[in-house]
């Protein structure tokens, strides 16, 4: 299940993704996206990402779309390998030119640890 928590300062908001952009898991990300609104950039981090498929990717890009019709930038941070190497080989890695590995806005603001004997990350308050 690919869960979006969403945050908003000024006129940027922030979609953290955790989980899979697969088929039948973007539903929740598709109804966050559209009620975005008064934004000039939506920044999707992707740190927490563990697989994405063919859908997801077309997920990616009609959101693009959508979103720059609306005149809202949409870019990709803290892209983990497995997504960065999948958007390489697909040659996607050049239509979201905006990919960065960290925007200051988007970084430390879901501190999370990793348990050593689980392998599961704990958000840390």
């Amino acid at each position: 299940m690919l869960r979006v928590r969403a945050q908003k300062s000024g006129h940027v908001v922030v979609l953290y993704l955790r989980g899979q952009i697969v088929v039948g898991d973007t539903d929740n990300l598709h109804r966050t996206v559209k009620e975005v609104s008064n934004a000039s950039m939506l920044i999707l981090d992707l740190a927490r990402v563990s697989r994405i498929d063919a859908h997801g990717l077309g997920v990616l890009i009609e959101l693009r779309n959508q979103l720059s019709a609306k005149g809202i930038e949409l870019r990709l941070i803290n892209v983990t390998k497995l997504v960065r190497q999948v958007l390489q080989i697909t040659n996607l890695d050049s239509i979201f030119e905006g990919t960065t590995e960290t925007h200051p806005f988007a970084t430390e603001a879901e501190p999370a640890t990793k348990r050593e004997d689980s392998g599961e990350f704990v958000l840390v308050s």
